[in-house]
């Protein structure tokens, strides 16, 4: 692997905006570290919004399924997300988690027949309030808590686990949780945005090369250098990393570097910004050939100031097929429009709550006696491999043999999109999602 970092023109800080959420991957763990640690991110994802007019097929009631109320006492979930913050508005998802629990309690018998009763906890993206919802989860006698979009997760996590209460959520790039392997399940492969999908897509057009254009941020470099580079020289691709530093308005210098020296498959991994530059700059050369890039790259910001004439065709990783008709969203969109109120069903992070939920419902099943945190954590332990909720086909199993080195993940490979002329999602395939053996 080939580390080159380019001189720019200019160098600016990222400009200020609010945390990148999780968008088509964004529940992809490494990659939400990365733009974090870069301090910038998407805005409304355009790569995400379904088109306006989409056809469904069948009825709401024929989406939800048939009725299965549950009755008798309530079992205590709690639920921990950002809320509202100085720098980004993630309130829909407190509004999908009540939507989701009215749904799972009316059409999925609750949690083992018995009704869900939500515990609630907004952080703020505060470290501390973080610490706050942990204790007071295990203060309110919660016997499972679920985790949506937050950058404190481990914040959260710390007391809640040290209670040895069940934990699961859609992603994290925490090390200690990945690891993991006595209460923590996560329903998304790390590896998927930054090792998975160039690898998949490299495969594809036969090219024994891939060149990474990442941002020049710590955690960007040392994730695709610890972590993808080994995996793909196993698979015999060569790896070249180009390191451009964030807020690098004009990338042509390094496009033309990239493009001379026989790229094969191109890689994107920044935030939109930064994927605006790294494509005008490859249209600029007049580079031609394979791009793929991760999810946080295609934003209505992207779809402005790249043709899309350069973004059609371009390879986009995903763990949720927002953006396209599909069975997973049909029925999230039955389940927001039945139970929900001001509920976007366009903006992912939405979809990420459903499927922690829903998820979590699916892998505890029919606990037989006493619901306890034990008993839900001995059902996620033995859950036989079956389809995770809202997430297009992807299969899911809570072992710990998802992916050996970090015990806590409970799935395998994502869902891969390429994008049309608009830059809009196209159909969604499922890669690397191999069965989890026993």
């Amino acid at each position: 692997m080939r580390l080159l970092r380019i001189p720019t023109r200019r160098s600016a800080r990222p400009r200020g905006r609010r945390p990148a959420r999780p968008q088509l991957a964004t529940a992809a763990a490494m990659t939400a570290a990365l733009l974090a640690a870069a301090g910038c991110g998407g805005g409304g994802g355009g790569g995400d919004e379904r088109p306006a007019g989409v056809p469904t097929d069948g009825s709401t009631s024929q989406a939800l399924g048939p009725r299965a109320a549950a009755t008798g006492a309530p079992i205590r979930i709690g639920v921990v997300t950002e809320g509202k913050g100085a720098f980004s508005d993630l309130s829909i998802q407190g509004r999908v988690a009540e939507a989701t629990v009215r749904y799972l309690n009316e059409h999925r018998s609750g949690l083992s027949g018995r009704p869900i009763e939500l515990v609630q906890c907004t952080t703020q993206t505060d470290p501390a309030k973080g610490t706050d919802c942990g204790n007071r989860m295990i203060e309110e006698g919660v016997t499972a808590v679920l985790i949506g979009t937050t950058g404190v997760v481990e914040s959260i996590w710390q007391p809640i686990v040290a209670a040895k209460i069940p934990v699961m959520l859609y992603g994290s790039s925490d090390v200690a949780l990945l690891h993991d392997s006595a209460s923590t399940f996560i329903l998304s492969s790390p590896n998927f945005p930054l090792v998975e999908l160039p690898l998949q897509i490299a495969r594809q057009e036969h090219a024994n090369r891939i060149t990474s254009i990442v941002i020049d941020v710590p955690a960007a470099v040392s994730a695709l250098t610890d972590v993808a580079v080994p995996t793909l020289r196993k698979a015999g691709v060569e790896n070249t990393l180009v390191a451009v530093p964030p807020g690098t308005a004009d990338m042509t210098p390094q496009a033309q570097s990239v493009a001379s020296r026989h790229p094969g498959v191109v890689f994107i991994a920044g935030n939109d910004s930064f994927c605006i530059s790294a494509l005008n700059g490859l249209k600029a050369v007049g580079y031609t050939g394979k791009i793929t890039a991760v999810s946080e790259c295609v934003t209505d910001a992207t779809l402005k100031a790249v043709p899309g004439a350069t973004l059609k065709g371009v390879a986009i990783s995903s763990y949720s097929p927002i953006g396209t008709d599909n069975p997973s969203t049909r029925r999230y969109d039955a389940v927001v429009d039945t139970y929900g109120k001001d509920i976007d069903p366009s903006v992912a992070d939405g979809l990420v709550m459903f499927t922690v939920l829903a998820g979590f419902q699916a892998a505890v099943g029919h606990i037989a006696g006493d619901i306890t945190p034990q008993s839900v954590l001995a059902a996620i332990r033995n859950m036989p491999e079956q389809e995770l909720p809202g997430a297009g086909g992807l299969k899911f199993r809570c072992n710990g043999k998802a992916v050996p080195d970090t015990p806590a993940v409970c799935t395998r490979g994502g869902l891969v999109t390429t994008l049309d002329g608009a830059g809009r999602p196209t159909t969604y395939e499922v890669v690397g999602n191999t069965p989890v053996a026993d």
